[in-house]
């Protein structure tokens, strides 16, 4: 697990460096009078202002559980995604109707050269940047690092396409040219903002993870044991890095007390070696002689049905809020 500390020193490197982008982006629209290089400007306003709660989003997800906050800091990440979300959706609309303006009251291009190596190297720098936020965030599983790399990989994309349209500007000295990338990029930010309002209403309304249940069932799967009969009801939400995991576990009926604890001791044991931030709610349930014909326990002196075939494991059943056992 990636230190909490060097990843908000991570951070808030990335966020100086997009104050220093949006300074030559802006210095690059003032030389050209662009609206194209203007929407890039104006898009980095939102990568600081974003950058910058995203900060202290991460600073407060890291704080540990206390008495106020039982479920941790973790989901305030969500609330950075969707302030950043709408700062780019606003940005987009911005850049869209102003595009539409500029074909009414034509503004005069100029220093086209200049601008076109200013946003050049602003764009690569947050390409660079964005693919290493997005590299921690997966690594971290962080939300807010995760949502700041895609943006500033979106930000990088549009620079290469408003490079692109800059150059046909520059050879052909159309101005509407500068108008139609205007309106393409404005659109594009706002669909790339509605992708990242998307996914933080998703986690606010604590939306079923499908690649996270994947993996977790998959792994699960190559360490399961006899004694765990079955596995139902299944819930899984994540909060920043900390993940909490709900189920209901079938285990032989006739284990003692402390069997059972250890069981469920050891199940917990198997989740930990892989996701060392997880709180994990076991509910255990005796099985019944319906789960003989699943239970693969040999022996069993109690058995009352043969043994046919173990359930099998997957996504679509352990959400199941049932106990398996008809095959």
């Amino acid at each position: 697990m990636e230190n909490p500390g060097r990843i908000l020193r991570i951070h808030a490197i990335t966020v100086l460096v997009s104050a220093l982008l949006m300074a030559a982006k802006f210095l690059a629209w003032y030389l050209t009078g662009s609206n194209a290089i203007l929407t890039d400007a104006l898009e980095s306003i939102v990568n600081v202002l974003a950058g910058a709660f995203a900060w202290y989003s991460l600073w407060l997800s890291f704080k540990p559980r206390d008495h106020d906050h039982p479920y941790g800091h973790g989901k305030i990440e969500f609330l950075s995604a969707t302030l950043e979300g709408s700062l780019i959706l606003i940005a987009g609309l911005s850049i869209f109707f102003k595009s539409i303006y500029n074909f009414i009251y034509p503004q005069e291009i100029q220093e086209i050269s200049t601008g076109i190596w200013l946003v050049a190297g602003a764009g690569l720098v947050n390409f660079m940047m964005g693919l290493y936020l997005r590299k921690k965030g997966e690594k971290a599983g962080s939300m807010t690092l995760k949502a700041n790399g895609q943006h500033l990989l979106s930000d990088a994309w549009s620079s290469l396409g408003l490079l692109i349209g800059l150059f046909l500007l520059w050879i052909s000295g159309e101005v509407w040219v500068d108008n139609v990338l205007g309106l393409l990029f404005g659109a594009y930010i706002a669909w790339v903002a509605l992708g990242i309002l998307r996914k933080s209403v998703a986690g606010i309304m604590d939306e079923a993870d499908f690649a996270l249940l994947e993996e977790l069932v998959g792994y699960i799967k190559t360490k399961r044991k006899k004694e765990w009969i079955d596995i139902h009801n299944l819930r899984v939400i994540q909060y920043g890095r900390m993940l909490h995991i709900d189920c209901h576990i079938t285990l032989p009926w006739y284990y003692s007390l402390q069997e059972a604890h250890d069981a469920i001791k050891d199940v917990d044991q198997t989740i930990y070696e892989k996701y060392q931030e997880v709180e994990l709610f076991i509910h255990m349930d005796p099985c019944i002689p319906h789960s003989c014909r699943i239970c693969s326990i040999e022996n069993c002196e109690v058995r009352q049905k043969p043994f046919e075939a173990m359930q099998e494991w997957d996504v679509a059943t352990l959400l199941k809020n049932q106990k398996h056992g008809d095959l």
